[in-house]
């Protein structure tokens, strides 16, 4: 992934004391060490809770103050960006205006230090700005003469803040989820104050997607009446191709998904969701910790053989532990039609 620009600003915050930046002057120089340290963070922030949406409407000229974004009159940051790329601002001058944001947000909500890092990057035909407020933590290293020294490392699984701006899908103007950003440390103030700092709108819910896609997944593999080995096959393909989507930083694309569910009729999966209108978009940004919940729980003895996906429990099948029964509530179409027939 070349690197275009790098840069690290490095905010000061110790206890109520006002936090402190120390700005760098130029951009980084290329060097091994600093795309090994891409690839570590990117795998991070994939693995983060995120929000997913855009820039406020009108954030591409409308300029001014950080008040501006929280009161939806458009995004401070998404003008800046737009002065970067086309060459009227400097790397530096666009990083140095984030990182004095971000230390105003740390002394309204943390009692943090830590390293901004931006970076924009091209990956194939798509760029990407990315920023992460990292920190350190202390642990040990061996050397040249073989002895346990201290060491002060990066820990980057602990970024507090960090998103990703999909350059070309921004500028392609056809998403509204060109925009992630982590959610997931310090409350909802935090979380609030992060946004707006972005200039960010949520535009699509990502784990109430990913649900939504899961329920008409089961819906589907119940309509087809599959058999449960047929069951399980397609319900691994599809946990597994989401999950590589999400380790990627990568929606789950509709139609690519149908395909890898059934080469016969690679449309059907893709049908059954318009012809049911679950109002899901082409296009899904992946919720990890929903998908790991999503797996089916199956069973066979004495002639009786149960198979469900383990979002019903606790809705449509309910488990009672001290008498060992399963009690179910919607009871499947056609197993309700074959039990009025033999009645």
């Amino acid at each position: 992934m070349p690197i275009l620009n790098a840069i690290v600003h490095r905010i000061e915050k110790a206890g109520d004391a006002p936090a402190r930046l120390l700005p760098a002057s130029a951009a980084l120089p290329a060097s091994d060490a600093l795309e090994a340290m891409l690839e570590g963070l990117t795998r991070a922030y994939h693995a983060k809770s995120k929000a997913w949406g855009h820039f406020h409407a009108g954030g591409l000229d409308t300029p001014g103050d950080a008040e501006a974004d929280s009161q939806g009159e458009g995004s401070v940051l998404a003008a800046e960006i737009t002065d970067y790329l086309e060459e009227k601002r400097e790397f530096v001058a666009l990083t140095r205006g984030v990182a004095e944001r971000l230390a105003r947000l740390l002394d309204a909500h943390l009692s943090v230090s830590g390293d901004l890092m931006v970076l924009d990057t091209r990956f194939g035909d798509a760029r990407f700005l990315t920023l992460a407020l990292l920190h350190h933590r202390e642990g040990f290293a061996i050397d040249d003469t073989l002895q346990p020294v201290s060491a002060r490392q990066l820990n980057l699984t602990q970024m507090s803040l960090a998103a990703r701006l999909d350059i070309s899908q921004w500028q392609g103007g056809d998403s509204r989820q060109y925009l992630s950003w982590t959610r997931e440390r310090g409350g909802k103030a935090l979380a609030e104050g992060f946004a707006a700092l972005l200039g960010a709108v949520e535009g699509v819910d990502a784990p109430g997607e990913t649900r939504t896609l899961l329920k008409a997944f089961s819906d589907y593999v119940e309509q087809e009446d599959l058999a449960e080995e047929a069951c399980r096959e397609k319900t691994e393909a599809l946990v597994d191709y989401a999950s590589e989507q999400a380790s990627r930083g990568e929606p789950i694309t509709l139609e690519e998904l149908s395909g890898m569910l059934d080469e016969q009729q690679p449309r059907a999966f893709f049908d059954h969701i318009r012809n049911a209108d679950y109002g899901l978009s082409p296009e899904i940004p992946p919720d990890r910790k929903t998908l790991n919940r999503f797996r089916r729980f199956t069973g066979r003895a004495g002639g009786v053989s149960i198979s469900f996906d383990s979002h019903l429990l606790g809705s449509s099948v309910e488990y009672d532990e001290e008498q060992d029964r399963l009690i179910i509530k919607q009871v499947p179409k056609q197993l309700r039609e074959q039990l009025k027939r033999q009645e």
